[in-house]
């Protein structure tokens, strides 16, 4: 799907909840594909539509999958900070471009931090240990949202988990 946009001009990544199922190996497991537009935002309508998707509100469905789409409006924003660089995947169907494994942990530990979401932090927890991230960007990161205490206890569970090989 994200090759078809991209031959019709439409430049999105996947955030959220699916990267967390990617990059947890489906520790967590998402069925909503949130695609932001990371260019200028174009009609999705006729290319979801020519792919043989339905709208439904603001989902798109297709009868052969359980996956409901969305088109979250941009630009990719970590805990208010913009992100312009992302990681991407060959699949059978195209290129899929994601938000990177340590973009990833800090949208989850974001929820965390902000929210006090528990399973923002198990989520981050998830992708950090089965993944290369830069615990010192994350790190500095935290500071600058103000969540230094939470983020010590993210690095305590990272750090058990690598201990205990999880991954």
């Amino acid at each position: 799907m994200c090759s078809e946009l991209a031959w019709h001009g439409i430049e999105v990544v996947l955030s959220v909840g699916a990267v967390v199922s990617i990059y947890s190996a489906n520790a967590y497991e998402s069925y909503d594909l949130d695609f932001i537009h990371t260019g200028i935002a174009k009609k999705t309508d006729p290319v979801m539509t020519a792919l043989g998707f339905a709208r439904e509100g603001r989902h798109w469905r297709h009868l052969d999958h359980r996956y409901l789409v969305e088109f979250p409006p941009g630009p990719v924003e970590v805990g208010g900070e913009i992100v312009t660089e992302f990681a991407t995947r060959t699949t059978s169907t195209g290129v899929l471009r994601l938000l990177a494994p340590t973009e990833c942990a800090m949208d989850r530990l974001a929820a965390y931090f902000h929210f006090n979401d528990p399973q923002g932090l198990e989520q981050a927890v998830q992708v950090a240990t089965r993944n290369e991230v830069d615990l010192a960007s994350i790190a500095r990161w935290a500071r600058r949202q103000g969540a230094s205490a939470k983020h010590r206890e993210f690095e305590t569970r990272v750090a058990s988990g690598r201990r205990r090989g999880r991954g």
